[in-house]
């Protein structure tokens, strides 16, 4: 009987696990999504809203592809997982046999219990039904006269972006008392607070949500701040506190599961034949200063890639390797390579820089005992990966790095160049200390 590889969910790590498993295999392969009838770019949604594309430019395969590499695909809502007999079960009575099972359903926005959370005109930035819903609800400043983010992430400050793209005002409220300080060194999470406020956006600092209210249709009509009592008139309010994984299908299965499904560093859970993949699997033990569940693309796909091969029967351990990540802060692009902390950890330092226009700024991290360079955050300069990456394997000093970041630029042509500037305060700063 031929293998069945079954795998729900169509995001990044599903799709990437299929398409590896059909180019090692003649294995079958089936898709399930609730979500879409095809794999789309989650990260290209905010451009959609922003007019820069159309949704079907956000598919990165002709529809024809699917049914050319022999992968099926299944629109349904899995409602749970019996291992036993290895059977999805779908709300509606459908089911389907698994040979084995990968489980990619990545993640979900983050809810409190906020009293009016599922109000209509509430919603995360995450799914292709959020951006239908603001489209729905926030089509332009006439229908939508003000909108609540709730929440200072990554999602928070692009749903703030697209919002303003079409003159909506927008609230943004942050519990902390600066942008992303969990993440950002103190220096960049208030260029950040700086450069959100420079965008005519409210951003309100040590701010929580208590509750939504509704008007006389069950549609958010306001919200009250829990610190102030303070009542704000919206008619949008966006979710963006956070993800988690997306596993609520399979908390009655006798899969095991923490935060997400665990895994090994194979990928496999404690079932046999049973892997997860991506923002919903958990690792038993966190990969160096990794976080046990990463919600980021690319880890993503590397997963997808890696468990093909052990589906395949070249079974391989997931290696990461140096961490990294890219995101934009509206007009500021935002790199980061190795381990920069929001402060530093025992025997670690921070070179900070700040360019006189407060949007670009780096911070390097590095073991001030034997001057090694960790890790570095870039704002508004973009770097290369492959230099840093090799840096960091090469573990190069300091120094080192810094004389040498004129080979790690990547603006392109006529871009101005900041690595004098940079090299200068780093002489004047720690090699006078």
């Amino acid at each position: 009987m031929e293998e069945h590889i079954v795998i729900i969910g169509n995001g990044i790590s599903g799709v990437s696990a299929a398409r590896h498993i059909r180019k090692l295999s003649n294995k079958s392969i089936t898709i399930v999504s609730a979500e879409t009838d095809y794999f789309f770019s989650r990260t290209a949604l905010m451009y959609v809203y922003m007019g820069h594309m159309k949704f079907e430019h956000t598919q990165p395969y002709e529809n024809w592809f699917w049914e050319k590499n022999r992968i099926d695909l299944k629109k349904g809502f899995v409602e749970s997982v019996d291992t036993a007999s290895k059977t999805l079960l779908f709300t509606g009575g459908d089911k389907l046999k698994y040979s084995k099972l990968i489980i990619a359903t990545g993640s979900k926005p983050n809810k409190f219990g906020w009293p009016g959370q599922d109000l209509n005109g509430v919603m995360g930035m995450y799914h292709k039904q959020d951006l239908d819903n603001l489209e729905k609800y926030a089509p332009n400043n006439k229908v939508c006269k003000r909108a609540i983010i709730v929440g200072g992430g990554l999602i928070g400050i692009e749903l703030a972006e697209m919002l303003n793209s079409r003159g909506i005002p927008v609230t943004f409220l942050v519990r902390e008392d600066s942008f992303w300080n969990g993440v950002l060194p103190k220096g960049e999470s208030e260029m950040i607070n700086r450069h959100i406020e420079n965008h005519h956006i409210d951003l309100r600092l040590g701010n929580n949500l208590k509750e939504i209210i509704s008007d006389e249709n069950g549609k958010v009509k306001s919200i009250i701040i829990q610190e102030t009592g303070e009542e704000i008139a919206c008619d949008v309010v966006g979710l963006t506190a956070g993800v988690s994984p997306n596993i609520d299908f399979i908390k009655n299965s006798n899969i095991e599961i923490g935060r997400g499904v665990k895994v090994n560093r194979f990928l496999e859970t404690n079932i046999p034949d049973v892997y997860a993949i991506g923002d919903c699997a958990e690792q038993h033990e966190a990969i160096g200063q990794r976080r046990p569940i990463e919600a980021v693309w690319y880890t993503g796909r590397m997963m997808g890639e890696t468990l093909a091969q052990t589906i395949c029967g070249n079974k391989i351990a997931y290696k990461p390797g140096h961490w990294f990540n890219s995101a934009k802060f509206l007009d500021i692009e935002y790199q980061t390579y190795g381990w920069v902390f929001s402060a530093p950890r025992e025997d670690e330092a921070h070179f900070h820089w700040k360019h006189e226009d407060d949007t670009k700024c780096i911070t390097v991290c590095y073991n001030k005992n034997t001057n090694q360079f960790l890790g570095i955050n870039t704002f508004g300069i973009r770097m290369r990966h492959e230099i840093f990456d090799t840096w960091l394997t090469e573990k190069r000093e300091l120094d080192y790095v810094i004389k040498h970041l004129p080979i790690a630029n990547f603006d392109p042509e006529f871009y101005s160049h900041y690595e004098a500037d940079i090299l200068s305060a780093y002489n004047k700063t720690l090699q006078t200390a």
